[in-house]
């Protein structure tokens, strides 16, 4: 009765986990790398500021519209010299007749106007402020490019070490179900005088230190999802996701070519897009001192409530009797700013060659990086393809060992250093395997391409 209920229980127990097993989500790298760039706020935000950063281009294209500005204006001013007064923007001014004396009773005044500005011709800066605001947005584009592939390789590089962490508690599991049926063998072979019983309390320590170092994989891999959901902005918590990419430790990738194109990498495009704009301001800043023609329209009604014999007339002064227009052209030339635009070039030609030799600095670390992952990757192929040797001897060394316990050829302590050893190269199996993985990975970092990790995958 007793080992029915235990039964029944376990069956009870296994039906309630069982909609939670069903409601895990799964998660290859891929999806992660797609989730890192949609949904993580922060790369969405810097998405947005490139798409405003864009909106600069089409504002320097759109100072080549002509500007209109109407308005109407009304008040009470008084009667000296001018014939009232107006707020000065929106039409140009004329003087009126001159008066003999001071005169402070106020009189009215109206004016209905329309002028129209026009640029036609900038002797080039025109297109030197649209040049500029292109690079800045290729220069936010970049950033962003380069935030994302970041952001990218930091969901692999995690995604590798839960993976690893997974793998380890695979093989501690497995260590746990040998130590605890050299446990069942320990009880048996000492009630048959076979054994001593300090090995059973030998094993029941050895098991407790196993439980032990299998919650803390098992803790510090649950850290590891919880961060991938950060990445990923992924709702679920650490348990409801399911890696599901485990093609690390079935095969190990093949060599990769180191030869690549640094002008494809997102850094070495960053810094680029960097002395882009800074070629762009410089050209902005020397085309400054240059001619500035300006062509003016202007038409507006008057009304005053001044007569033209002197007499005032306050109903006049919203009648708008007295219609204006005129129109002209307007070439300036800033003479002294000579000294000061000077000064200003000479300063961006200096950041111009920073940025030069900042850029070299990137291509010359870009291809040292390729060299030493490629260096990395080939080490560590040769050392995970010795790691099987080593796992497969001690696996057979391990079970040599078992059959020479129980024919009570060997003590408690030589059978579990020869576990110990076969978790031992288990785990430096895996690691291997991992390391190699990670090695690919930095050479598509060097390379600026991650697709170079991901295809292995397939």
């Amino acid at each position: 009765m007793i080992h029915l209920n235990k039964f029944c229980i376990a069956i009870c127990l296994s039906l309630l986990s069982y909609p939670l097993t069903a409601q895990q989500r799964g998660l290859t790298i891929k999806e992660a790398m797609s989730l890192a760039g949609a949904q993580q706020p922060q790369l969405r935000a810097q998405k947005e500021e490139t798409k405003a950063t864009g909106y600069n281009v089409a504002q320097a294209r759109n100072s080549l519209v002509p500007e209109l500005t109407a308005g109407y204006q009304a008040g009470y001013a008084t009667y000296n010299n001018v014939t009232g007064m107006t707020y000065p923007g929106s039409f140009l001014p004329i003087s009126g007749p001159p008066v003999t004396g001071n005169t402070y009773d106020p009189v009215p005044g109206s004016v209905l106007t329309a002028l129209l500005k026009w640029n036609p011709l900038t002797f080039g800066q025109r297109q030197a402020a649209v040049d500029k605001a292109s690079a800045q947005y290729r220069l936010a584009a970049s950033k962003y490019n380069d935030a994302l592939f970041r952001q990218q390789y930091l969901v692999i590089s995690t995604y590798l070490d839960a993976v690893y962490l997974l793998k380890l508690s695979e093989s501690y599991r497995a260590n746990r179900e040998r130590t605890k049926t050299g446990l069942t063998q320990s009880l048996v072979l000492a009630k048959e005088g076979l054994r001593p019983g300090i090995d059973t309390a030998q094993f029941q320590a050895a098991l407790a230190q196993t439980e032990m170092d299998l919650l803390g994989i098992q803790s510090r891999y649950f850290e590891l999802v919880a961060e991938l959901a950060r990445l990923t902005a992924l709702p679920e918590t650490p348990e409801m996701i399911r890696l599901e990419d485990t093609v690390f430790f079935r095969h190990l990738p093949s060599p990769e070519d180191t030869t690549a194109a640094l002008s494809t990498h997102p850094l070495w495009q960053y810094y680029q897009s960097r002395q882009s704009v800074t070629a762009a301001a410089l050209k902005e800043i020397q085309r400054g001192w240059r001619p500035r023609l300006d062509l003016w329209a202007n038409a507006y009604a008057r009304g005053s409530g001044v007569a033209a014999d002197g007499s005032i007339h306050k109903a006049d002064g919203w009648s708008l009797s007295h219609k204006n227009y005129g129109a002209g052209i307007q070439l300036s030339f800033p003479v002294f700013d000579f000294a000061q635009v000077n000064i200003r070039k000479k300063q961006y030609q200096s950041l111009l060659l920073a940025d030069a030799a900042q850029l070299d600095q990137v291509a010359l670390d870009l291809r040292k990086q390729k060299q030493m992952a490629q260096f990395n990757f080939e080490q560590h192929l040769q050392i995970a393809q010795q790691s099987l040797v080593q796992s497969s001897t001690a696996r057979f060394a391990f079970d040599g060992l078992k059959l020479s316990y129980e024919s009570g050829l060997i003590d408690f302590t030589r059978l579990v250093q020869g576990q110990y050893e076969l978790l031992k190269a288990e785990t430096a199996q895996a690691g291997a395997f991992v390391q190699t993985w990670r090695s690919l990975l930095d050479i598509a970092v060097a390379k600026g391409d991650l697709n170079i990790f991901i295809d292995h995958l397939k």
